[in-house]
């Protein structure tokens, strides 16, 4: 039976879609060095440790973060802004799109990255112990307290605070650490002492908190102490060109850490891991993922979505600008989906090629090696009729088509 898959270079560095024809039974084929394979149209964004060669990409100084969507790479231009800065920043995104790596990304490019990075997860903590938690107490401050405590406002002296699920923090609490905020100054519990700090905080929520200010579940002045600089992050859904990125990653660290290699993604897994909603955003597809390469045999993964009628990825959602249609390989030649994906990126680049906003970027390639790819397509900007038919196009473009087609 043929295979269509994409298939993971022998140092794992390098995804790369590709159509072979072999039986099940036989050897999956492998790239033999990652100098010998051609350079991927998926490329993993992440570091590697200091043996491995580093992919350039817009976010190659951002640790832990896979990605080169415009949706993403609008985040860490934000991120890029605010980190010099001593400013309050507000994380606001759905669960699971990786708050906890923005606000570490944040710290990492700030003058205060040489200090303390402190995180507290204010909805992990019960109600009785979170001002213990925040603000430390003395010996004696109440039953238990048998020795003194710090708080996480001491912790991060000089340094950030990452305030994790701030919107569960209970209004008994919100009046001080809003002067915490306004005056770096707090008391710790049984202390009448007062303590000077210099944190800088960012909070995070997956809570609406400009609405919980509308019902009185959160107070007013705190959230605009708060919200000095959202920033919000896209859900997975809206970032369908990073999927099969993060996929590449999460599948090299499993196999690393499980020591189940894995040499070949089917282009069919692929393509249902990029049509699925994903609800639970990126957690979900590390934790599918996870799973994946657990059940994975003889080095190919499989779909780790469950198979019902009911699963999203069999009714994946309307297409708009923000979910464009999936690419499905599976279904035309490797050569007519690369032609379609280097020439969406061309579109979407104006048709420039190098630079951060470029179509080689897009893509996560070289510049160099875009120009060969598109020079092996023949693909240049006089374009071929056949090629416009693979490329989504506005009202008034189909209409000049029409027109030049008739006369």
């Amino acid at each position: 039976m043929a295979w269509e898959n994409a298939l993971l270079s022998e140092n794992q560095n390098d995804v790369e879609a590709c159509v072979t024809e072999r039986v099940y039974e036989a050897e999956i084929p492998t790239c033999a060095t990652a100098e010998s394979a051609s350079p991927a149209l998926f490329p993993t964004i992440t570091s590697r440790g200091p043996q491995a060669q580093k992919d350039t990409t817009a976010n190659d100084s951002f640790e832990g973060i896979v990605g080169t969507s415009g949706s993403l790479r609008d985040v860490l231009d934000l991120v890029r802004t605010v980190a010099p800065t001593d400013s309050t920043v507000l994380i606001e995104g759905e669960t699971g799109t990786g708050k906890e790596l923005i606000a570490r990304a944040i710290h990492n490019i700030s003058p205060r990255s040489a200090q303390p990075f402190v995180r507290l997860n204010c909805a992990a903590i019960p109600f009785d112990l979170l001002e213990s938690e925040l603000f430390g107490h003395e010996k004696g401050a109440f039953t238990g307290a048998f020795a003194q405590k710090i708080g996480r406002f001491e912790m991060a002296d000089k340094g950030t605070l990452f305030l994790d699920e701030i919107g569960d923090i209970p209004l008994p609490l919100q009046p001080k650490l809003l002067r915490v905020l306004q005056e770096q100054e707090f008391e710790r519990l049984g202390s009448g002492r007062t303590h000077r700090i210099n944190v800088r905080v960012v909070a995070a929520t997956h809570r609406n908190l400009a609405e919980m200010v509308r019902r009185n579940e959160f107070r007013s002045d705190l959230y605009y102490r708060l919200n000095v600089f959202p920033v919000v992050l896209p859900p997975l859904r809206e970032r369908q060109q990073d999927i099969s990125q993060l996929v590449s990653h999460f599948v090299q660290v499993f196999s690393r850490k499980m020591g189940n290699r894995i040499t070949c993604i089917p282009i069919e897994t692929l393509s249902a891991l990029i049509a699925y909603p994903w609800p639970g955003n990126v957690r979900e597809l590390q934790n599918l993922i996870e799973r994946a390469v657990i059940l994975s045999k003889n080095g190919v993964l499989p779909n780790p979505l469950p198979r019902s009628d009911k699963n999203p990825a069999t009714n994946p959602l309307p297409v708009s600008d923000k979910n464009p249609p999936p690419v499905t390989p599976s279904k035309i030649r490797f050569d007519d989906s690369s032609r379609a994906l280097i020439l969406q990126a061309l579109r979407e680049a104006g048709w420039v090629i190098g630079g951060s906003g470029g179509a080689a970027a897009r893509l996560g390639l070289k510049r160099t090696t875009l120009v060969a790819k598109m020079k092996k397509l023949g693909i240049s900007r006089a374009l071929r009729r056949s090629d416009m038919t693979q490329l989504p196009c506005t009202a008034g473009e189909s209409v000049m088509a029409a027109s030049s087609s008739t006369t």
